[in-house]
């Protein structure tokens, strides 16, 4: 494969990334956080795409309320972010056996764009 060829393919994906979160009304951040808890199918199954969607829109909002600059650092700060995150998968009847996972997904894809959350306050 060449370099010119992948350019393409990741310009590709990028580009129907955005197309994807604008069809769905959601920003950039809230498309990552309901790619985080949409990638199970048997939460797509049980809970909807609607639903999947207001929980990755509530879940940005108390990752953007509890984010501080050094949260990925401070244990007892990213420990009060997995509990809201815990919750709010709870709240809104995402499947039990796999919130772990989906909190552990939501909290990398958090850190992934910690600064910017931070600083888009």
């Amino acid at each position: 494969m060449t370099f010119k060829k992948t350019e393409k393919e990741i310009i590709k994906a990028i580009v129907k990334y955005d197309e994807d979160a604008q069809k769905m009304g959601l920003s950039t951040y809230e498309y990552a956080f309901y790619t985080a808890v949409a990638n199970n199918e048997s939460a797509k199954e049980l809970m909807g795409k609607d639903k999947l969607r207001e929980l990755a829109v509530v879940l940005t909002e108390t990752i953007r309320k509890n984010a501080s600059i050094d949260w990925t650092i401070k244990e007892n700060v990213r420990a009060k972010m997995k509990v809201a995150v815990k919750r709010l998968l709870r709240k809104y009847g995402y499947p039990p056996d796999m919130q772990l996972l989906a909190t552990e997904t939501v909290l990398k894809q958090a850190e992934k764009i910690a600064e910017e959350i931070v600083n888009n306050d």
